[in-house]
């Protein structure tokens, strides 16, 4: 065939020219307003009846077929309207494809005579492309056939399919008189036959295919009972998947509801272990009180017991008292001095005598006191008050403002002055009450061996209390 280098573009621009001069092609107009194959091509504001007609008029086609098979496709539609509803429903299932809408292809038994469609070209349009403007014979023929029979529209196509894979190919027969009429649609896709446009659509909606051209198998028309035959055999389709999907549902419900009630169960699971942790706290809380409290009791009782015992030694007196917040020690004045009566208990021979003073080698008996105070932990501050007041002294032996204790200082009223045997620690030491009696102050000679075995002791003492 010949190819692009013995196209004469120039003779072509000229000719294209003369024929396209004064002419209107309307709104719409296309140069390849045919496709090849024969399939209908709809340019324009021309509806499909219309376009087809036009092409079979063009061809030399009966115009009065197209009529008529516009008329039974109307017949068909109005069918499909008549079932639209059972259509529509039976389109969700995968099983159901258009079996109401559509009729059994049938093919007519005649046999068509086969023409060459190049004998109805003008010689004259065939010679031009051949030898004015240097196509081949058969892309002549093949242009005038695709481009509604003038030159331009030759050009147009030619143009636009030169390069494909079957343009140099021998032109095939047709039917006799334009072609056989379009009776139905074809998917070429899947090979289904679609009688009209509506079934066209909704095939191409549901399956997504978009290759379809005109066929001239005819759809045969269902009868009456063979409609109501399909329906109902749509219909019990229908219940079978209503059916299945309602039994999907109810085996759904029921999955739910055994999740729903496994949870329930792990939440009153969930629920009980943080209640029965709740009660062992609780029990563990009220164990603790009631131990605190025995050991509360067995302290006073031991206390009682030393009161009796220190009354007995005191001759009925006790230097303390019992307050309504429990065991709370008087201030005790240690250099006040007591009556005591005489052995004999004359009367007349009482004579007052003083406390012997503090001594070092009572020391131990001291700290021992001290500690014995375990309510509120108020043995072991008035331990810690000691070992400080001790501690800066022995080291710090040089600072004079370690050497004297403000006995009207809080921490010393409060938590040293109360409780036997604070005080005459500090005096066994070498601390004792001024002159004005507001403060006590270290003497010069005090043993400082006696301060550091002092410290060493309230450390001791401290640390087991502590424990």
């Amino acid at each position: 065939g010949g190819g692009l280098s013995l196209v004469k573009f120039e003779e072509v621009a000229r000719l294209v020219g003369e024929h396209c001069r004064g002419h209107d092609f309307g709104s719409g107009h296309s140069l390849g307003g045919a496709v090849a194959g024969g399939a209908a091509a709809v340019g324009g504001g021309l509806s499909l009846e219309e376009a087809r007609a036009q092409r079979l008029a063009r061809l030399g086609g009966n115009t009065s077929a197209a009529s008529t098979t516009a008329a039974e496709r109307a017949t068909e539609e109005d069918d499909v309207e008549e079932m639209k509803d059972a259509a529509a429903a039976a389109a969700a299932s995968d099983d159901i494809k258009m079996q109401v809408d559509e009729a059994t292809p049938t093919t007519t038994s005649k046999e068509v005579e086969m023409v060459d469609p190049t004998t109805s070209l003008k010689q004259q349009d065939v010679d031009t492309l051949t030898s004015s403007m240097g196509f081949s014979i058969i892309r002549a023929q093949k242009g005038l056939l695709n481009g509604n029979g003038t030159v331009e529209g030759a050009v147009e196509w030619l143009l636009t399919h030169q390069e494909d894979d079957d343009i140099d190919d021998p032109i095939e027969m047709v039917p006799a008189g334009g072609g056989a009429v379009a009776q139905s649609y074809k998917c070429n896709e899947c090979g289904k036959i679609l009688s009209n446009m509506a079934n066209l659509e909704l095939h191409a909606n549901k399956t997504g295919h978009s290759d379809f051209e005109e066929s001239t198998q005819l759809m045969k028309a269902l009868t009456e009972e063979e409609k109501k035959a399909k329906i109902e055999e749509i219909k019990g389709l229908l219940k079978a998947k209503r059916a299945q999907r309602e039994e999907a549902e109810k085996e759904e419900n029921v999955d739910r509801e055994k999740q729903r009630r496994f949870m329930g169960k792990e939440m009153a699971k969930t629920r009980e272990q943080m209640e029965q942790e709740a009660r062992k706290r609780s029990a563990q809380m009220k164990r603790r009180e009631k131990e605190a409290a025995l050991k509360e009791r067995q302290r006073i009782r031991a206390q009682l017991e030393q009161d009796k015992r220190e009354r007995a030694a005191n001759k009925g007196k006790l230097g303390s008292r019992l307050g309504v917040d429990g065991y709370t020690p008087d201030a005790i004045q240690y250099d006040v001095p007591m009556e005591c009566e005489g052995a004999g208990g004359d009367e007349g021979d009482a004579k007052k005598s003083k406390k012997a003073p503090p001594s070092a080698a009572k020391m131990d008996e001291y700290i021992t006191k001290v500690s014995s105070y375990r309510a509120g932990g108020d043995g072991g501050n008035c331990l810690k008050i000691l070992k400080a007041y001790i501690g800066n002294v022995v080291d710090n032996p040089d600072e004079p403002k370690y050497k004297k204790i403000n006995m009207e200082n809080k921490a010393y009223k409060t938590k040293v002055k109360p409780f036997l045997g604070a005080k005459n620690l500090l005096m066994c030491v070498g601390f004792s009450p001024n002159k004005g009696g507001d403060a006590m102050e270290l003497g010069e000679d005090a043993d400082m061996g006696v301060l550091k075995d002092a410290k060493e002791k309230l450390e001791v003492a401290y640390e087991k209390y502590m424990k």
